[in-house]
């Protein structure tokens, strides 16, 4: 056992007396020792609950024989960080968060590892940890928040940021935004539509390192205990027979998560960090392998931003294992996988049907027929740039628009709340990628915006920035090179005509290569001048082509 190092012997009678000193048995520590990674805190709704499933996962791990050694992460809220300086330091925790997992992980020689984030950094950085130090690992999240409102209307976390701009727009009255605000997000959990942390989510039960149920399960249900409850017996097994968090992540069990990425329609926010995990496995993704399995899997779910479903309506029609049936059925992914409950994709599926053909549609019979995302290239993009295509409206599909230019997030709000954008702008935002921003922020304030005001059929936006999985509209983020690296966005002024067409995954502005290259000559690139682990992170971090990682 790997935890030997630490236990047996009389050479490690002074580990063994540390130990003790904790309250640690003999016998206990003669058991399987099982790191336990998680980051339950006070200030994330998805996180405020999960001292009950760390609890649960102890349980289980007694229950199979092994010992639980809890440890913890930071983490950030997307939401809560959103629009203020606060949001350059919430993508930057992804590596803080895998540095912190792969730290005690090496420090400490456990001998399997159980990952307990939720919410949108922290489930991609313990991944990535898990890949780096490749243990026996299985992955439990905190689930999904129910959605809100009241049995006249569902609504979720995004319904107040578009209300918020609705707001500004004069469209609705105090009164209603305040109902909005205090009955969108009703408890504990992670917001309630298909945004990032539920993808991930999601999408770790496609690579095959989480449970059936993991990304989907409402966290407010005994079944979410149940399920962490066995993970934490799961563990064990996977220890026994040897099976660590590498064999479950070759570029196979990547290319299932893009497929079901694409049929479930996930935040633009998997486009980073599928890329980055996959990366920490020797495993190259790259922008171009989106487009080859968008074009090949049909988008058969409709779920917030995109629709109307949520998180729970998903689960009730059967869940990811009900949408992996379907692409398993129709020979879309592979389905010999090994997973962690020690059996293959196919053998899990086995009795596994479709339960509201409503929210999970037939393969033939899609919402789209391509996937939910596309990655778009052209001369203000050529290492590419990505959208949410199933959550555009049919009319933005293509656009033809003057630019409207803006180095920073803030200047963009104020001009779309003080009625300076009008139907057909196409709004620039730059400087603010993984290195510029630094930090590369979510656009969620000023995408919510445009669709509180009533554009979102007449206005795209496109950012070297990023966005939040409950954005929608034609929002074309992650544009690469960044303007910091001296990438074309910089070059657009104010006027320039932008051309978006999304079916042919392009997006360009109307300018030759001559006079981009003459304009790119003139821009003074800005310095970093911060500090910290900001300053740091920016001077470390590549381009969003390649998922942010840090070289």
């Amino acid at each position: 056992m790997r935890s030997d190092q630490i236990t047996k012997g009389p050479s490690r009678a002074p580990h063994r007396s540390l130990f003790k000193a904790m309250g640690y048995t003999s016998e206990e520590l003669n058991r399987p020792l099982i790191g336990i990674a998680a980051s339950y805190n006070e200030v994330i709704p998805g996180h405020i609950f999960l001292d009950k499933v760390i609890q649960a996962v102890k349980d289980g791990i007694y229950m199979a024989g092994g010992t639980p050694m809890l440890f913890h992460t930071i983490g950030v809220c997307d939401g809560i960080a959103m629009g203020h300086q606060g949001m350059k330091y919430s993508l930057i925790t992804r590596e803080l968060v895998a540095d912190t997992v792969e730290t005690m992980c090496m420090a400490y020689p456990f001998d399997g590892l159980v990952i307990i984030p939720n919410c949108d950094k922290v489930i991609p950085g313990m991944l990535m940890a898990s890949a780096r130090v490749n243990l026996p690992t299985i992955m439990v999240s905190g689930g999904p928040m129910l959605a809100g409102g009241d049995r006249n209307s569902c609504i979720d976390l995004s319904h107040v940021f578009e209300a918020a701009g609705a707001f500004e727009a004069g469209k609705i009255t105090q009164e209603k935004l305040d109902w909005i605000e205090n009955t969108a997000c009703p408890g504990a959990g992670s917001c309630s539509g298909m945004f990032t942390a539920n993808s991930m989510n999601c999408l770790s039960e496609s690579i095959g390192i989480s449970l059936p149920g993991n990304g989907t399960i409402p966290a407010v249900k005994g079944d979410r205990i149940a399920l962490a409850k066995r993970s934490g017996m799961a563990i064990l097994d996977l220890v026994k027979k040897d099976i660590k968090a590498r064999d479950l992540m070759t570029m196979k069990n990547f290319r299932n998560a893009l497929a079901v990425d694409m049929a479930l329609g996930c935040s633009t926010n998997t486009a980073l960090h599928l890329p980055a995990i996959a990366n920490e496995a020797g495993i190259e993704l790259t922008m171009a392998l989106i487009n080859e399995v968008s074009n090949k899997i049909p988008n058969i779910t409709s779920l917030r931003p995109a629709g109307s479903f949520h998180m729970q309506d998903l689960d009730d029609a059967g869940g990811v294992q009900a949408v992996m049936a379907e692409l398993l059925e129709a020979g879309l992914i592979d389905g010999s996988l090994m997973t962690v409950t020690g059996k293959s994709i196919k053998e899990n599926l086995k009795n596994v049907k479709v339960k509201d053909r409503a929210v999970i549609r037939e393969i033939s019979n899609p919402y789209h027929k391509t996937g939910g995302l596309a990655a778009l290239f052209g001369n203000i993009a050529p290492e590419g740039s990505i959208v949410k295509q199933s959550a555009v409206k049919d009319e933005m599909l293509k656009h033809t628009g003057p630019a409207r230019v803006f180095n920073c997030e803030e200047d963009a709000i104020k001009a779309i709340n003080g009625g300076k954008i009008v139907k057909g702008d196409v709004i620039v935002i730059r400087y603010e990628g993984p290195k510029g921003g630094p930090g590369m922020r979510e656009m969620l304030m000023p995408t919510a915006a445009i669709v509180g005001a009533g554009l979102d059929k007449d206005v795209a936006l496109i950012t070297d920035g990023r966005f939040s999985g409950a954005t929608q509209g034609s929002a074309i983020g992650h544009v690469s090179p960044e303007a910091a690296l001296g990438g074309p966005i910089a070059a657009i002024n104010e006027g320039d005509i932008i051309v978006i067409d999304i079916p042919a995954k392009t997006i360009n502005v109307k300018l030759s290569d001559k006079v981009i290259e003459e304009r790119l000559s003139k821009i003074k690139l800005p310095e970093n001048k911060y500090g910290g682990c900001l300053g740091r992170y920016s001077r470390i971090v590549k381009s969003a082509s390649t998922g942010a990682v840090l070289s």
